[in-house]
């Protein structure tokens, strides 16, 4: 057996008020000076914004972004097509048309046309997400996973500050100032006068004392005399 198609109901008053809308709509048109197929193109442009600031204003609200713009324009569209129903209740004469609805029914198509543009090109969260190249972002799942990093043999460099830290290395020999050769058979000769006279041989001490010079210049003439 057949089923018989569901009728929706929400569907079918939404299809009687937008053809009661929409002949309001030409009828305001036709009779502000709109003749022929303009008439009837003005309500399919009112019907045209209203749809489109809303389906924007879905958009916007799922991504978080703010849908102030759509919601100014669904506003001016639902104004536009409730001011024609209310117009058509016998509370304007469509005989004789007031000057001021004649120019809102003129410039509607460039305040439409306005409108739908700033709709069509308005920016959104994920058209600003999408990165340079076409790649996408890397999942969670993928973020969660750990960087594995390669090791390398790194051949072991040997610590030169060990061998400076060891106390028991030998310190480095001391150096020694030049000595003239003058200086040097003048000691030597204080060095025999003092031999002869004590029978040991002199000290750096003495030759400092008796030569008058710094104690390393003392070391150093006591290593040429021996």
């Amino acid at each position: 057996m057949t089923r018989l198609p569901r009728v929706d109901a929400v569907l079918i008053q939404a299809v009687i008020a937008g053809a009661l809308s929409f002949a309001h709509l030409h009828d305001i048109a036709r009779a502000a000076g709109q003749d022929g197929w303009k008439a009837w193109a003005y309500p399919i442009s009112v019907d045209l914004l209203l749809v489109a600031a809303w389906r924007r204003i879905r958009a916007l609200q799922e991504t978080g972004d703010s849908a102030r713009l759509p919601w100014c324009w669904f506003v001016v569209a639902l104004a536009a097509s409730l001011g024609a129903n209310i117009a058509t209740a016998g509370l304007l004469d469509l005989e004789a048309v007031p000057g001021w609805l004649r120019i809102l029914v003129a410039g509607w198509p460039a305040l439409a046309f306005f409108g739908g543009t700033l709709l069509a090109h308005a920016p959104i969260a994920e058209d600003r997400a999408e990165p340079i190249g076409g790649t996408s972002p890397p999942s969670a799942d993928e973020a969660a996973e750990p960087v594995t990093t390669v090791e390398r043999d790194v051949p072991e460099l040997p610590d030169s500050t060990a061998e400076l830290s060891d106390p028991a290395a030998p310190a480095p020999p001391a150096t020694l100032p030049s000595v003239p050769p003058a200086l040097v058979d003048h000691a030597r000769k204080l060095a025999d006068a003092h031999h002869a006279r004590t029978g040991s041989p002199i000290d750096s001490d003495a030759l400092r004392a008796q030569l008058g010079v710094p104690a390393p210049m003392a070391d150093a003439i006591a290593a040429h005399l021996t």
